[in-house]
Protein backbone atom coordinates (compact mmCIF):
# COMPACT_ATOMS: atom_id res chain seq x y z
CA UNK A 1 0.00 0.00 0.00
CA UNK A 2 1.51 3.09 -1.30
CA UNK A 3 1.96 6.07 1.33
CA UNK A 4 0.57 9.26 1.53
CA UNK A 5 2.29 12.43 1.82
CA UNK A 6 0.05 15.03 2.21
CA UNK A 7 -3.53 14.97 1.86
CA UNK A 8 -5.27 14.63 -1.71
CA UNK A 9 -6.88 17.22 -3.48
CA UNK A 10 -10.39 18.19 -2.21
CA UNK A 11 -13.64 17.17 -4.49
CA UNK A 12 -16.76 17.14 -3.72
CA UNK A 13 -18.18 15.09 -0.97
CA UNK A 14 -17.59 14.71 2.15
CA UNK A 15 -14.37 14.50 5.24
CA UNK A 16 -13.11 11.05 5.12
CA UNK A 17 -13.90 10.94 8.93
CA UNK A 18 -17.23 11.98 8.49
CA UNK A 19 -17.94 9.25 6.44
CA UNK A 20 -16.30 6.54 8.79
CA UNK A 21 -18.30 7.70 12.00
CA UNK A 22 -21.28 7.90 9.23
CA UNK A 23 -20.66 3.95 8.27
CA UNK A 24 -21.31 3.59 12.08
CA UNK A 25 -17.42 2.43 13.24
CA UNK A 26 -17.01 4.90 15.83
CA UNK A 27 -17.26 8.71 16.09
CA UNK A 28 -15.65 11.56 14.11
CA UNK A 29 -13.01 12.35 16.98
CA UNK A 30 -11.98 8.60 16.43
CA UNK A 31 -11.60 8.05 13.09
CA UNK A 32 -9.58 11.74 13.24
CA UNK A 33 -6.71 9.12 15.48
CA UNK A 34 -7.47 6.12 13.67
CA UNK A 35 -6.22 8.36 10.51
CA UNK A 36 -2.95 9.99 12.46
CA UNK A 37 -2.18 6.46 13.43
CA UNK A 38 -2.21 4.98 9.69
CA UNK A 39 -5.01 2.65 9.41
CA UNK A 40 -7.37 4.67 7.19
CA UNK A 41 -6.69 4.41 3.72
CA UNK A 42 -8.75 6.18 0.37
CA UNK A 43 -7.93 4.57 -2.92
CA UNK A 44 -5.11 2.40 -1.69
CA UNK A 45 -3.65 5.81 -0.31
CA UNK A 46 -2.57 5.33 3.74
CA UNK A 47 -4.03 9.02 4.77
CA UNK A 48 -1.36 10.77 7.01
CA UNK A 49 -4.02 13.85 7.56
CA UNK A 50 -7.90 14.29 7.93
CA UNK A 51 -8.37 17.08 5.98
CA UNK A 52 -9.37 14.87 2.97
CA UNK A 53 -12.81 15.13 1.05
CA UNK A 54 -14.53 11.61 -0.56
CA UNK A 55 -16.55 10.58 -2.96
CA UNK A 56 -19.19 8.04 -3.16
CA UNK A 57 -17.27 6.44 -5.63
CA UNK A 58 -13.92 6.25 -3.36
CA UNK A 59 -12.82 2.94 -1.75
CA UNK A 60 -12.58 4.08 2.22
CA UNK A 61 -10.62 1.50 4.14
CA UNK A 62 -10.04 0.73 7.83
CA UNK A 63 -7.41 -1.56 8.96
CA UNK A 64 -7.49 -2.82 5.13
CA UNK A 65 -11.20 -3.71 5.33
CA UNK A 66 -13.78 -1.37 3.19
CA UNK A 67 -16.16 0.19 5.05
CA UNK A 68 -19.83 -1.05 5.78
CA UNK A 69 -22.28 0.64 3.67
CA UNK A 70 -24.17 3.54 5.33
CA UNK A 71 -27.60 2.86 6.31
CA UNK A 72 -29.97 5.63 7.59
CA UNK A 73 -29.23 7.15 11.22
CA UNK A 74 -31.09 5.22 13.78
CA UNK A 75 -31.53 6.24 17.85
CA UNK A 76 -32.12 3.77 20.46
CA UNK A 77 -33.15 4.31 24.02
CA UNK A 78 -31.42 1.68 26.89
CA UNK A 79 -32.46 1.41 30.34
CA UNK A 80 -28.65 1.31 31.95
CA UNK A 81 -28.94 -0.60 35.24
CA UNK A 82 -26.34 0.64 37.82
CA UNK A 83 -22.95 -1.69 37.93
CA UNK A 84 -22.62 -1.15 34.47
CA UNK A 85 -20.10 0.83 32.85
CA UNK A 86 -20.45 3.03 29.84
CA UNK A 87 -17.76 2.07 27.73
CA UNK A 88 -17.18 -1.34 25.11
CA UNK A 89 -13.87 -3.24 27.03
CA UNK A 90 -12.92 -2.82 31.08
CA UNK A 91 -9.17 -3.84 32.08
CA UNK A 92 -10.32 -4.72 35.41
CA UNK A 93 -13.14 -6.75 33.89
CA UNK A 94 -16.45 -5.09 35.03
CA UNK A 95 -19.31 -5.26 33.35
CA UNK A 96 -20.35 -3.11 30.01
CA UNK A 97 -23.34 -1.86 28.44
CA UNK A 98 -22.10 -4.32 25.72
CA UNK A 99 -22.75 -6.99 28.11
CA UNK A 100 -26.93 -5.96 28.58
CA UNK A 101 -27.55 -4.69 25.32
CA UNK A 102 -30.65 -7.06 23.71
CA UNK A 103 -29.02 -9.60 21.64
CA UNK A 104 -31.27 -7.91 17.94
CA UNK A 105 -29.24 -4.36 18.29
CA UNK A 106 -26.76 -3.36 15.72
CA UNK A 107 -23.55 -2.25 16.54
CA UNK A 108 -24.36 0.81 18.11
CA UNK A 109 -22.35 4.08 20.15
CA UNK A 110 -23.47 4.91 23.46
CA UNK A 111 -24.37 9.22 23.45
CA UNK A 112 -22.70 10.74 26.45
CA UNK A 113 -22.60 7.99 29.22
CA UNK A 114 -23.99 7.47 32.28
CA UNK A 115 -20.84 6.80 35.60
CA UNK A 116 -20.97 3.21 36.73
CA UNK A 117 -23.32 3.53 39.72
CA UNK A 118 -25.71 5.84 38.10
CA UNK A 119 -28.76 4.25 35.78
CA UNK A 120 -31.46 5.32 33.86
CA UNK A 121 -31.83 6.36 30.30
CA UNK A 122 -28.79 5.63 27.44
CA UNK A 123 -29.37 6.79 24.19
CA UNK A 124 -27.59 4.65 21.58
CA UNK A 125 -27.00 5.31 17.99
CA UNK A 126 -25.45 3.46 14.56
CA UNK A 127 -24.08 7.13 13.58
CA UNK A 128 -20.93 8.64 14.70
CA UNK A 129 -22.26 12.63 13.29
CA UNK A 130 -25.51 11.71 14.96
CA UNK A 131 -23.48 10.97 18.17
CA UNK A 132 -21.29 13.83 17.99
CA UNK A 133 -24.19 15.89 17.61
CA UNK A 134 -26.13 15.17 20.26
CA UNK A 135 -23.26 15.47 22.71
CA UNK A 136 -22.61 19.15 21.90
CA UNK A 137 -23.22 21.46 24.49
CA UNK A 138 -24.31 23.61 21.74
CA UNK A 139 -27.59 21.00 20.91
CA UNK A 140 -28.14 22.40 24.35
CA UNK A 141 -30.70 19.52 24.95
CA UNK A 142 -31.52 19.36 28.96
CA UNK A 143 -30.44 16.21 30.86
CA UNK A 144 -33.01 15.58 33.46
CA UNK A 145 -32.17 13.41 36.46
CA UNK A 146 -33.76 12.12 39.65
CA UNK A 147 -31.28 11.59 42.77
CA UNK A 148 -32.02 10.24 46.30
CA UNK A 149 -29.66 11.95 48.48
CA UNK A 150 -28.75 11.39 52.39
CA UNK A 151 -28.84 14.68 54.00
CA UNK A 152 -30.78 17.61 54.26
CA UNK A 153 -30.16 20.20 51.40
CA UNK A 154 -30.88 23.78 51.66
CA UNK A 155 -33.83 24.61 49.62
CA UNK A 156 -31.89 28.58 49.58
CA UNK A 157 -28.55 26.45 48.32
CA UNK A 158 -30.39 24.54 45.51
CA UNK A 159 -32.19 27.60 43.90
CA UNK A 160 -28.80 29.49 44.02
CA UNK A 161 -27.61 26.69 41.25
CA UNK A 162 -29.50 28.06 38.95
CA UNK A 163 -26.77 30.89 38.58
CA UNK A 164 -24.21 28.07 37.85
CA UNK A 165 -21.73 27.34 40.22
CA UNK A 166 -17.82 26.92 40.88
CA UNK A 167 -16.76 23.56 42.66
CA UNK A 168 -12.58 22.57 42.91
CA UNK A 169 -11.83 25.09 40.15
CA UNK A 170 -14.33 23.71 37.56
CA UNK A 171 -17.34 26.21 36.44
CA UNK A 172 -20.54 24.62 36.26
CA UNK A 173 -23.75 25.90 34.15
CA UNK A 174 -27.26 26.76 35.37
CA UNK A 175 -29.03 23.68 37.16
CA UNK A 176 -32.41 23.02 38.22
CA UNK A 177 -32.50 21.36 41.40
CA UNK A 178 -36.11 21.09 43.55
CA UNK A 179 -36.82 18.87 45.93
CA UNK A 180 -39.43 16.64 44.88
CA UNK A 181 -42.99 16.60 46.26
CA UNK A 182 -43.98 18.23 49.97
CA UNK A 183 -40.43 17.35 51.67
CA UNK A 184 -39.76 21.81 51.01
CA UNK A 185 -37.53 21.18 54.20
CA UNK A 186 -35.96 17.92 54.48
CA UNK A 187 -34.86 16.13 58.12
CA UNK A 188 -31.18 15.42 58.60
CA UNK A 189 -30.99 11.62 59.03
CA UNK A 190 -33.23 10.32 56.06
CA UNK A 191 -33.17 10.29 52.14
CA UNK A 192 -34.84 12.40 49.82
CA UNK A 193 -35.07 12.75 46.39
CA UNK A 194 -34.54 16.19 43.73
CA UNK A 195 -35.39 16.22 40.37
CA UNK A 196 -32.31 17.82 38.92
CA UNK A 197 -32.32 19.24 35.23
CA UNK A 198 -28.91 20.59 33.06
CA UNK A 199 -27.28 20.93 30.23
CA UNK A 200 -23.84 20.24 30.08
CA UNK A 201 -23.58 16.84 31.47
CA UNK A 202 -19.74 17.39 32.63
CA UNK A 203 -18.36 14.40 34.17
CA UNK A 204 -20.14 13.30 37.50
CA UNK A 205 -21.64 17.13 37.86
CA UNK A 206 -24.73 15.96 39.58
CA UNK A 207 -22.55 13.83 42.37
CA UNK A 208 -19.81 16.55 42.80
CA UNK A 209 -22.10 19.82 42.63
CA UNK A 210 -24.79 18.34 45.66
CA UNK A 211 -21.40 16.85 47.77
CA UNK A 212 -20.47 20.50 47.59
CA UNK A 213 -23.69 21.45 49.00
CA UNK A 214 -23.54 18.54 52.01
CA UNK A 215 -25.36 15.91 50.55
CA UNK A 216 -24.22 12.59 49.60
CA UNK A 217 -26.09 11.45 45.82
CA UNK A 218 -26.83 6.78 46.96
CA UNK A 219 -28.72 6.81 43.60
CA UNK A 220 -29.15 8.76 40.07
CA UNK A 221 -31.64 8.08 37.81
CA UNK A 222 -31.15 9.67 34.37
CA UNK A 223 -35.12 10.38 33.00
CA UNK A 224 -34.70 12.62 29.99
CA UNK A 225 -32.42 13.87 27.72
CA UNK A 226 -34.08 16.54 25.39
CA UNK A 227 -37.10 14.87 24.04
CA UNK A 228 -36.57 11.28 25.56
CA UNK A 229 -38.19 10.29 28.19
CA UNK A 230 -37.05 7.28 30.39
CA UNK A 231 -40.54 6.48 30.68
CA UNK A 232 -41.77 2.63 31.46
CA UNK A 233 -38.88 0.91 29.94
CA UNK A 234 -37.62 -1.82 31.60
CA UNK A 235 -34.01 -2.21 33.27
CA UNK A 236 -31.65 -3.78 30.58
CA UNK A 237 -34.28 -3.21 27.67
CA UNK A 238 -33.62 -1.38 24.81
CA UNK A 239 -36.09 0.27 22.10
CA UNK A 240 -35.64 2.01 18.65
CA UNK A 241 -36.73 5.58 18.79
CA UNK A 242 -39.27 5.45 15.43
CA UNK A 243 -37.90 7.30 12.56
CA UNK A 244 -40.85 9.59 12.08
CA UNK A 245 -40.33 10.79 15.99
CA UNK A 246 -36.09 10.89 15.11
CA UNK A 247 -37.29 12.97 11.77
CA UNK A 248 -39.52 15.25 14.22
CA UNK A 249 -36.84 16.35 16.71
CA UNK A 250 -33.87 16.57 14.48
CA UNK A 251 -35.03 17.29 11.00
CA UNK A 252 -32.53 18.08 8.77
CA UNK A 253 -29.78 16.88 10.72
CA UNK A 254 -31.11 13.22 10.15
CA UNK A 255 -33.13 13.77 6.76
CA UNK A 256 -30.19 14.46 4.28
CA UNK A 257 -27.65 11.63 5.93
CA UNK A 258 -27.35 8.50 3.63
CA UNK A 259 -29.83 5.83 3.40
CA UNK A 260 -32.41 8.10 4.79
CA UNK A 261 -35.93 7.73 3.94
CA UNK A 262 -36.85 10.45 1.18
CA UNK A 263 -39.72 12.04 1.31
CA UNK A 264 -42.71 12.90 -0.98
CA UNK A 265 -44.00 16.17 -1.04
CA UNK A 266 -46.74 15.15 1.23
CA UNK A 267 -44.42 14.17 3.49
CA UNK A 268 -44.85 10.48 3.00
CA UNK A 269 -41.68 8.12 2.28
CA UNK A 270 -41.16 7.04 -0.84
CA UNK A 271 -41.95 3.53 -2.07
CA UNK A 272 -45.15 3.65 0.78
CA UNK A 273 -48.38 2.96 -0.51
CA UNK A 274 -51.66 2.81 2.20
Amino acid sequence: MRKAIDAPPASEGDRVAKVIARAGLCSRREAERWIAQGRVAVDGVTLTSPAVTVTPTSVVTVDGDKLPAAGRPRLFRFHKPAGVLTTAHDPQGRPTIYDHLPADLPRVMPVGRLDFNSEGLLLLTNDGALKRHLELPATGWVRRYRARVYGAPDPMALASLAQGISVDGVAYGPIDARLDGAAKEPAKGRNVWLTISLREGKYREVRKVLAHLGVVVNRLIRIAYGPFQLGDLPRGAGEEVPWKALREQLGPIVAATPGAPRETPRGRSRGRRR
